[in-house]
């Protein structure tokens, strides 16, 4: 299959781009579009057959569901019902946004694949104006996890997506780089109290300002089937190995000279405080205090660490305030809990 990219940049490109991109999907094919979190890779939601082509091309285990996009608000109501009012209160107010609910699945109404069984489903309304414009022409539900190989970085920018895909879909609508970085916040309205399933962009604080107390999920048990994306399997991760270390310069200097004594090339994704330190290559996640830079910046920095000969990649760790509970989440992910001791 040959995989075509094809920029939307201009209202020509655009017309055509997008009428090929809904012929795609309306024939039951996946296309890669930009949201404003990160690349995901479509299809139409209501067709197993098509929705089983995403977790072909990404190689995703068939019990990690998949969240679905709609491009107005009245599609909800045609998958999902008793719909509780804290999660209409976030509709309104995060909507179009990196949010992403755990609502009830009415029966039979989407393709079994898309929500790997379970009784509920996972709902959002990207922010990206081509994600938007695609689902609006479309006029049908989406389902789209991120457009990248299981288990390795999401992808930023479509160049990404083609290095992970190329091959394997027909069509990558290139809208640039994306905004966020990361992948959208879920959040479960199913049980007692609302409770964040994965961090992303609309933080704890945010949410808690809005519709009062918000609980937090552990990580799913291995034996568990994952209640939403990135639950339970290791993802984000480059082919290196990433260790978390302690946040000292002192300290990554100390386990960069042991990892050369035993003749390995190290790499650190750090804040700009750590560019002293004497190392074989060094991936910037911006100023120390701007958490929004940091996880824009984090999947370029874990995807340019394959363009290296790196062995090891050590990421000192960042503040848990914020956003930087959602990059944290990524890292110990790409980290699989693995921790560098000296």
């Amino acid at each position: 299959m040959k995989t075509i990219i094809s920029i939307v940049d201009n209202l020509s490109a655009d017309k055509f781009s997008y009428a090929q991109a809904v012929d795609l999907l309306t024939n039951g094919e996946v296309v890669a579009f930009p949201t404003e979190t990160v690349y995901g890779l479509g299809a139409i939601a209501t067709s197993e057959v098509a929705v089983a082509k995403i977790f072909e091309a990404k190689g995703r285990p068939q019990d990690n569901p998949l969240i679905v996009h709609i491009g107005s608000k009245e599609e909800i109501k045609e998958f999902t019902h008793d719909i509780p009012k804290l999660a209409e209160v976030c509709m309104e107010t995060f909507w179009p946004g990196p949010l992403t609910l755990i609502l009830p699945l009415k029966a039979g109404s989407l393709a079994e694949n898309v929500s790997a069984g379970l009784p509920t489903v996972g709902v959002r309304m990207p922010e990206h104006p081509v994600a938007l414009e695609l689902l609006k022409q479309l006029k049908q539900p989406v389902a789209a996890p991120s457009a990248n190989k299981s288990g390795k970085p999401s992808p930023t920018k479509a160049a990404h997506v083609y290095h992970d895909l190329n091959g394997k879909i027909p069509l990558i609508l290139d809208g640039g780089t994306t905004g966020i970085g990361l992948e959208s916040t879920v959040i479960d309205f199913v049980g007692e109290i609302p409770t964040i399933l994965r961090p992303g962009g609309i933080t704890k604080e945010m949410l808690e300002k809005v519709i009062g107390p918000v609980g937090e999920a552990k990580p799913t048990d291995h034996e568990e089937a994952p209640r939403a994306p990135g639950m339970k399997y290791a993802h984000y991760a480059p082919d290196s190995p990433v260790f978390l270390i302690e946040a000292s310069i002192q300290k990554v200097q100390e386990a960069v000279e042991k990892i050369h004594n035993e003749q390995k090339k190290v790499a650190i994704i750090a804040s700009d405080s750590f560019n002293q330190v004497q190392v074989d290559y060094f991936f910037s996640l911006g100023n120390e205090n701007q958490l929004d830079d940091a996880a824009h910046l984090l999947y370029q920095a874990l995807r340019d660490c394959d363009e290296t000969d790196v062995e090891i990649i050590l990421v000192p760790v960042l503040s848990k305030k914020g956003v930087g509970r959602a990059i944290m989440n990524r890292l110990e992910k790409a980290a699989n809990g693995n921790w560098f001791r000296n």
